[in-house]
């Protein structure tokens, strides 16, 4: 088993088919789902996807995720992900920081550094 890096590089033709994607929406009535008693808000979704088509910034983004050692490999054929940085300081600890569903790794970046 040997773990190898990589850098989070998502294509660009694939940022243009989520964005291709968010401009053809074709929004569905949304009736008296204010306290989302019947799923996702509609006016949030919008909202939502209203931000990943005109104010998110995935470059931006990834060079942030890419400013960790990535790491893959895969055990018991489960591919693994995980980010290696050596600690700083005279004297620093090893500690493994890990996550459950639905969190990443992403959620302790400012633990890592």
């Amino acid at each position: 088993m040997q773990a190898e890096s990589f850098t989070i590089a998502i294509p660009e033709e694939k940022l243009q088919d989520l964005r291709e994607r968010l401009e053809r929406i074709n929004w569905a009535p949304d009736f008296a789902n204010e306290g989302w008693a019947y799923g996702v808000n509609g006016d949030y979704l919008r909202e939502l996807a209203d931000h990943w088509l005109h104010r998110y910034d995935w470059r931006a983004h990834e060079a942030e995720m890419n400013a960790f050692a990535n790491y893959r490999v895969e055990i018991e054929g489960m591919p693994i992900h995980f980010v290696h940085e050596r600690g700083k300081g005279p004297n620093p600890i090893p500690i493994i920081l890990s996550h459950g569903w639905p969190w990443t790794y992403w959620d302790l970046r400012h633990v890592i550094g």
